[in-house]
């Protein structure tokens, strides 16, 4: 999704020794004080200094400077720059209101189309003619959380309009499976996978055909001290164009042998952890995440 704000999704299983049945040794809430989301932006905001907002051309610089700047702070992938075809663009303008000066920032698709504008505060006429860094950093911070938000509405509305978007249908998932697991572990993952995520919303495909995501699990198993072996599970998730949206990892010790045959149990609870972490990845990528859900 265009500018929605997040990181790479990891959930970190707290290790579960001692704690509780070696059988299930990934059940719990393992990555609950871990959780971080995060996606990476597929299009660029470019701030091209501006032309029609009274300024002298050093003050418009530093203006379009500090608005990347701070519209980074917010999660947003500003660069301060002449648009390149693609670009989103962030064009500023400003308007004479008697003795003061409002400065007018507008959204504009790569098409050049404008999609909506936000204000920012009133600049005495003065302080604006002159142009002091300071001022066009404060006047840049200020309203760098609007332009953010009324970005995140134009994406809502243009997904909301669009009866392809992921917002209106679940999401198809091209599933690679599991490798790298001792005993039955591979089978056992996939198998639970196959029928957990399902329920969660997305549909798990077997062909690559279709497919708006594409996820694959990986298991490493390290011998540790203590007759302990570590198991660091980690399943990634990739857009359609094999670009990473995301990952859930888990990690935990189990005493040594305790996987290398049949997992059993272990594995409706490693997939009951991850296939939640797996649909917030692919909501966060969609949009189709509501706030507050």
């Amino acid at each position: 999704m265009f500018f929605h704000r997040a990181l790479l999704l990891l959930l970190l299983a707290a290790s579960l020794a001692g704690c509780g049945e070696l059988s299930r040794p990934f059940a719990g809430n393992p990555g609950a004080t871990a959780r971080r989301l995060a996606q990476p932006p597929p299009a660029r905001l470019a701030v091209p200094v501006p032309t029609v907002a009274l300024l002298p051309d050093a003050a418009g610089a530093v203006l379009a400077d500090a608005l990347a700047t701070a519209l980074q702070a917010q999660e947003v992938p500003a660069v301060a720059e002449p648009p390149h075809r693609g670009d989103w663009r962030l064009m500023t303008s400003a308007e004479l209101r008697g003795a003061e000066v409002v400065p007018v920032f507008t959204v504009q698709n790569p098409a050049g189309k404008d999609q909506g504008a936000a204000q920012g505060a009133a600049v005495p006429t003065a302080a604006w003619a002159e142009g002091a860094p300071q001022t066009m950093h404060g006047v840049a911070e200020s309203v760098a959380p609007n332009i953010a938000s009324l970005l995140g509405r134009i994406e809502a509305a243009r997904r909301q309009s669009d009866p392809n978007s992921l917002v209106n249908r679940p999401a198809r998932v091209f599933f690679k499976g599991v490798h790298g697991a001792p005993g039955d572990g591979d089978t056992a993952l996939a198998r639970q996978l196959r029928t957990q995520l399902p329920e969660l919303g997305p549909v798990v495909q077997d062909t690559a055909s279709g497919a708006d995501f594409v996820l694959d699990g990986q298991v490493i198993t390290e011998p540790i001290a203590g007759n302990m072996t570590q198991v660091e599970i980690e399943w990634r998730v990739d857009d359609a164009a094999g670009h990473e949206c995301g990952r859930v990892a888990q990690l935990n010790e189990v005493a040594a042998g305790t996987l290398d045959h049949y997992w059993g149990d272990v594995a409706a609870a490693v997939v009951q952890e991850a296939a939640a972490g797996i649909r917030d990845v692919i909501l966060n990528q969609s949009g189709a995440r509501h706030p507050g859900s």
